[in-house]
C-alpha cells in the first residue's frame, strides 16, 4: 500500500504543513497540489462542496506527492466510510465530545476486528496499492476535532480511545463555546493558555496535534508550541486574499491616465 506520508512526517518527528480546500472544483485542487502542502484536506463540513466534488478533488490532489485527507461533515459512519473508500488517506471528525463518540469515529474508519469499517475500498485500492485492505489500518490516518467545553471536560477519556492517531483544534468553535470570539488566531491569553494545555494533553497521551490557523506567522508559532499539523486557512481564504491585495496595490498610488495628443 502507498505510504501516508503524513505519518512518515510524524514518526521523524516533523510537523505537517497542510492546506484547506472549499472550492468544489478539482482545477482549483490541482492548482493547489502544485504548491507543495504535506497534505490537503477537502472539506465537506462547512462551504460548497458535496461528495462527488469531494471525490473529483481527492483524484486532482492524488496527481501529486501531497496526500489527500477530507473534513467529514459530522461523526456519521456513512460519509466516513465513503470518503475513505475514494481515496482519502486521513479523516478529521468535527465536534467529538465524548469518549463514546470518538470510539465511534475511530471505528467508521478502521477494518475488524478493531474497527467496523464495512469492506469496499473501491477507489482507494486503485490509487493506494492492491494490499490496502490489508494495510489500510495502520496507514488511514483519524483525527478528531476538539472545539467544545464538553471536550475539554472529556479530554483524557477522548485521547485515551484506542487508534486515535491526533486531534485537531477547530479555534473558532472552541472560542465561542469558552465564551471568546470566534476567531483564527487567538491571542487573548486565555484561548492560547486552553490551546497549550490541548497541545499538553495530546502529547501525554502520545497523540499528535494539529491547529487551524489563519496566518503563516500563527502556523509557524504553534509549530514552536510543539504542534505537528498546521493548516494555513483555505483556498477561498488565500484567493480572496491575493485579489484584495492585486487591486489595493493597483488602487493605491495609481498612475493618472496620459492625456491624449495630436489631433484626435
Amino acid at each position: 500500500m502507498r505510504e501516508n506520508t503524513v505519518k512518515k512526517i510524524w514518526a521523524a518527528g516533523g510537523a505537517v504543513v497542510n492546506g484547506w480546500l472549499g472550492i468544489p472544483s478539482s482545477v482549483a485542487a490541482e492548482n493547489m497540489a502544485q504548491a507543495g502542502w504535506d497534505s490537503l484536506t477537502v472539506d465537506l463540513q462547512h462551504g460548497l462542496v458535496d461528495y462527488l466534488a469531494g471525490v473529483g478533488m481527492m483524484q486532482a490532489v492524488c496527481t501529486t506527492a501531497t496526500m489527500p485527507l477530507c473534513r467529514v461533515p459530522w461523526n456519521e459512519p456513512g460519509i466516513i466510510m465513503k470518503m475513505l473508500d475514494a481515496g482519502a488517506m486521513g479523516v478529521i471528525c468535527p465536534m467529538i465530545n465524548s469518549r463514546a463518540e470518538c470510539e465511534a469515529f475511530v471505528g467508521a474508519c478502521r477494518y475488524a476486528p478493531v474497527g467496523y469499517r464495512s469492506v469496499g475500498p473501491t477507489r482507494a485500492t486503485w490509487w493506494a496499492g492492491a494490499d490496502y485492505l490489508k494495510e489500510a489500518n495502520s496507514q488511514v490516518v483519524t483525527m478528531a476535532m476538539i472545539e467544545t467545553r464538553k471536550a475539554l471536560d472529556n479530554l483524557d477519556e477522548i485521547l485515551s480511545v484506542p487508534g486515535l492517531d491526533g486531534i485537531y483544534v477547530g479555534p473558532a468553535d472552541l472560542g465561542l463555546s469558552l465564551g471568546k470570539e470566534p476567531r483564527g488566531d487567538h491571542t487573548d491569553p486565555y484561548m492560547v493558555d486552553t490551546i497549550k494545555s490541548i497541545l499538553a494533553a495530546a502529547k501525554k497521551h502520545k497523540i499528535h496535534a494539529g491547529l487551524h490557523c489563519a496566518s503563516t506567522a500563527y502556523a509557524r508559532q504553534a509549530i514552536g508550541w510543539g504542534y505537528q499539523f498546521v493548516t494555513i486557512l483555505a483556498d477561498n481564504a488565500l484567493l480572496m486574499n491575493a485579489a484584495k491585495q492585486a487591486v489595493a496595490e493597483m488602487r493605491t498610488g495609481a498612475a493618472t491616465p496620459a492625456k491624449p495628443t495630436g489631433p484626435y
